[in-house]
């Protein structure tokens, strides 16, 4: 009897023993997360560019500023001009006589004073609105001051009434010594109802030469637009500019006391028609051929532009040659000019 007891003991413990052996261990199962949507990297913001220089800016509000474009000449009594070198866009074209005449645009930087600040050109009806500019300036012929009214284009013009910012310098004789000071400019065009802020009207800029657009390697770039008015850019490589020379002399800012550079030399042929008394009509609405100079480099093509809009630069494969970042300086020539450069 106890043998019998014992047997089943045995058997019992030997079950025990064998169903803990094969007995399968407890599966561990961990949670993952289901994803909602793919993870992805918050893109970086666009950075703040200065739209007519290509340059940092520091707000959307400095950026939002009305271009002032003002008128300067470039008669020998007006040399050396002050506040050129802090223009971001400087178009050149010549006048009466064969002297030149500036269209300044001013965004970037306010330079205290300008000048010398002397009458329109009826390729300012074209220019100013190009970039959205309030339009400094003193007086016009009868023709080119209907033009103006015509246009609708912002006139602070010294001639219109404007006094607040203008001056005469006892340094200089008239007509050669009216100045302006830039920082009460957008003050007088709110209180005539004009605008302050605009749409942003840029140029296209890249750090480097797009690839592909070939080029020439230039040191000198010869711009004759006339016998009494020839201009010499020659390439600094240091710098990465072109200085200037006006009629075999250095040309000098008054504000800086130093030559003027250029980071964008850009030639345009535009047709030029002539409207009496050594005045013309420059056709810069429109198509015309163009050659750039940056980094020291010629790349020809053409340049499109409308009266909304600066000039878009294209080469002959279709590709759009951009600008260095930094100032331009657009030289504006009749179409049988010849621009030489070596």
């Amino acid at each position: 009897m106890i043998r019998a007891r014992i047997a089943v003991i045995l058997l019992v413990v030997l079950a025990a023993v064998s169903a803990t052996g094969c007995s399968k261990e407890a599966e561990v199962v961990a949670g993952w997360p289901v994803a909602d949507a793919e993870r992805t990297t918050p893109k970086p913001p666009e950075p703040l560019l200065w739209p007519l220089t290509g340059l940092d800016a520091p707000s959307a509000d400095a950026i939002g500023r009305r271009v002032i474009s003002v008128k300067i000449e470039n008669s020998p009594a007006a040399r050396p001009q002050s506040g050129l070198q802090s223009a971001d866009v400087v178009y050149e074209s010549v006048a009466e006589g064969g002297i030149t005449r500036f269209n300044v645009m001013f965004h970037s930087t306010m330079p205290d004073p300008i000048g010398p600040v002397r009458s329109a050109r009826l390729s300012d009806i074209t220019i100013v609105p190009q970039y959205d500019g309030l339009f400094v300036f003193s007086g016009s012929s009868s023709s080119v001051g209907s033009a103006i009214r015509n246009a609708g284009l912002p006139n602070l013009s010294q001639d219109a009434g404007v006094s607040s910012f203008y001056y005469r310098s006892r340094e200089r004789a008239a007509p050669h010594n009216l100045y302006a000071h830039l920082d009460q400019v957008h003050a007088e065009a709110e209180r005539r109802g004009m605008r302050t802020t605009a749409e942003r009207r840029s140029l296209a800029f890249s750090r480097t030469l797009p690839e592909g657009l070939g080029g020439t390697a230039v040191t000198t770039v010869n711009v004759p637009f006339s016998q009494a008015n020839r201009v010499l850019w020659t390439y600094d490589a240091g710098r990465g500019v072109f200085l200037r020379d006006n009629n075999g002399s250095r040309h000098n800012d008054a504000l800086t006391g130093e030559q003027i550079a250029a980071r964008n030399v850009v030639v345009m042929w535009a047709r030029h028609v002539p409207k009496g008394g050594g005045t013309y009509d420059i056709e810069l609405a429109g198509s015309g051929r163009t050659s750039v100079f940056r980094d020291g480099v010629r790349i020809d093509g053409t340049w499109e532009a409308t009266r909304e809009a600066p000039p878009v630069l294209t080469a002959a494969d279709g590709t759009q040659i951009k600008l260095a970042p930094g100032n331009t300086w657009f030289q504006v020539v009749a179409t049988d000019v010849q621009v030489t450069a070596q």
